[in-house]
This record gives structure tokens, sequence and C-alpha cells, in this order.
């Protein structure tokens, strides 16, 4: 808890391991043989703890007090918001994932948007520069290939909103994990969508109501189903928990893929994130229903792929002018207008895109009118 208001804004990082030749259950399931007591003790040096977890037969799911963890084979994704301290888990996987599975990493990426609450985050998490030294400590020399930016949102709009990346990878080539949906070459999407100055309607939906005796998985599920968050993803199994007095998390599975949405809907710093991997069209094509949910006055969208999104061939800057029109057309009839944008070529073939969305004149004078 901060000291003005409890931190949205996530910490995102993904660790992508090799698995190995050979081995039997540990080159199927790789980190997912990983020791209960050695994620415990990761999210412990996170200072966070699981409140549910799901899986099917690609991957197994978490539900956090702060946030969300995915574990495929090859692949550990960890996302914590607050004033967690997510990248001590670093140092804390590798071991058992190395010593105990015979896993070796293989790249590094770290994501996160601006805080609302920069002065309450622990170290090293409070300035960049001192995050970056960080994992530049905490991962092998054998991750070479190094790189770290703060992408900028450069319209008056936009605010002081920012992206900050970095990536570490041991090759400059595709280092994506194989065991997912991208295991058939197609290009592989991650969309990090931020929200702020939710719908003070709509986010009412994630408030508990006093003398409510439900549990909070049972709260989850009926606010999913209430809010569309449901709908967001159809085809997706989802797991929705309700904390007290207000907040939300849900993660959903279908197939080898996942979404998860968080919710802190508290006045006057209300946020509400949504994240999905997978193909390019589905993922981007889900961004706006998952906008429409909240209707934000400011909106932030961070689009990650491998690979070209083109023909063979493609120049990046092409494959990025693809992947800003293809999120514009799914924010801007949201009554949002796009403010900036950017893009940048990361280490293991990897390219980041960052747009801005602010509410438009005409739709904050509507949001008035119906307050």
């Amino acid at each position: 808890m901060g000291s003005s208001g409890f931190e949205g804004f996530e910490k995102r990082l993904e660790l992508v391991f090799s698995l190995p030749s050979c081995g039997g259950a540990r080159v199927q399931h790789g980190l997912r043989l990983l020791p209960v007591g050695a994620l415990r003790e990761a999210l412990e040096a996170v200072q966070c703890a699981v409140v549910s977890a799901a899986g099917n037969t690609a991957f197994d799911a978490y539900v956090l007090s702060e946030s969300s963890l995915f574990v495929y084979p090859s692949r550990a994704v960890l996302k914590t918001c607050g004033t967690t301290r997510l990248l001590r888990a670093v140092p804390v996987l590798l071991r058992p994932a190395g010593d105990e599975l015979g896993l070796a990493l293989r790249s590094c990426r770290y994501s996160r948007g601006s805080y609302l609450f920069p002065e309450a985050q622990p170290f090293p998490h409070a300035d960049f520069a001192d995050e970056v030294r960080y994992l530049d400590g905490a991962v092998p020399s054998g991750l070479r290939f190094r790189r770290s930016s703060v992408m900028s949102a450069s319209h008056r709009h936009s605010g002081q909103h920012r992206w900050h990346v970095y990536a570490a990878s041991a090759s400059d080539d595709d280092v994506t994990g194989k065991d997912d949906e991208h295991a058939d070459g197609t290009p592989h999407f991650t969309v990090d969508v931020c929200m702020t100055d939710l719908d003070r309607a709509l986010d009412r939906q994630f408030f508990l109501t006093p003398g409510d005796g439900r549990t909070s998985h049972a709260t989850g599920e009926a606010m999913t189903a209430a809010s569309g968050l449901g709908d967001v993803n159809p085809r997706s199994l989802a797991f929705g928990c309700a904390f007290s007095p207000c907040g939300y998390s849900m993660n959903a599975l279908d197939g080898a893929r996942y979404a998860t949405v968080h919710v802190t809907p508290e006045d006057g710093h209300s946020y509400a994130s949504y994240e999905r991997g997978g193909d390019g069209a589905g993922a981007l094509a889900s961004i706006g229903k998952a906008v429409a949910v909240f209707r934000p006055a400011t909106v932030s969208v961070s689009v990650c792929y491998y690979g070209t999104t083109g023909t063979e061939g493609t120049p990046q800057a092409i494959a990025a002018a693809w992947v800003w029109s293809a999120v514009a057309d799914a924010v801007e009839p949201l009554s949002l207008a796009c403010r900036s944008r950017a893009a940048e070529a990361f280490p293991g073939a990897m390219t980041v895109t960052y747009q801005t969305f602010t509410r438009t004149p005409a739709a904050s004078l509507d949001m008035i009118d119906r307050s």
C-alpha cells in the first residue's frame, strides 16, 4: 500500500528457458515440475501469495494476492502490483530451475508502466536505472544481448505515461519458448493494456457489497459475469477473485493462451489492466472489448511480438505500423484518440510498440452528463 493509495500499475517479468534434450518428464513438463516450496519461496521474496490455482495440459495459472503467475514448461510470466519486489524472484527461480530441472535461461524480459505512486516503491523499483542494474547482475552472463529503454508518450495530452522495457537474450534470434501457441512459427503477441480514470459507474461493480457472505471466488465469478469480462475471450475458462473492500483479479485459460485482468477501482486513482498472449489477430481484436468494460479516460497499449507480422521479409517498421493501426482500430471507436506511438527493437528478434490514448472532448462531456 502506497502512502497515497494502492499502486495499480504492475511490474511484469518473463523468463524463457531451454528445455533439456533428454530427461523424460523434465523435457515434457519443464518448469511445471518446480517444487511447491520453490514457487512459495519466490513469491515470498516478492511479498505476495497464491490465492487460487488452475491449469490445463499446456500451463498452470495462479491468481496472486497481487496479480498473477503463469508457468509453461519453458516459460514463466510473473506480474505483480502494489509495492511488491518483483525482481527479487529472479535469482530465487533460477536456482531450482537450473539445479533441480536442468533448465538454462535463454531470455529475460521486464516491463512496466509509470507508477501512480513512485515514491512508495521499494528498491530497486523506484528508479528504472536501479532496476536495470539489478537485472544485469541477476541474469547469467551468457545472456549477452541486452537492451533497456524508456518508451515515452511524446504528446502533451498523454501526461507522464512511459513504458519501461529491459530485455536480455542469449541470442539475437527468436528465443521464444516452443511450448505454447506460437510453436507453429506464427508471430507470438503479448498485449498489455493499462487503463486509468475508469468510468465511475462501471468501476462500482468491483466493490464488495457490505454483508455479502459469499466467498471471494463466488463474488469474483459474479463480477466476471456482471461486468462483461467473461465475453472478452468467450472461449476461455475464467477464474475471478474479488478482494475486500474492493478490487478484482481474473485469469482466463484457452488452450495454450492466457488472459488476465486486474482492477483497483479506488476513487481518485482507479486503474485496470488487461493482458493477453497469443496470435496477433486474436490478441489485438480483444483489446477493444476489454477497454469497453471500463470506459477509461486514459489508455496505454504495449504490444510485444516476435518475428514479422506481414509477408516474409516485411521490414520491422512496416510491421510496427500494422500493429499501431490494429490497436487504433480497436480503441478509437470507444471515443478515445491516439496521442502518441513508438516502436523499438530488442534482443531476441523482439519488437515492442507503445501507444497512448485519451478520451475525446465529446466523450468527456457525455461522462459529465451521466455522472
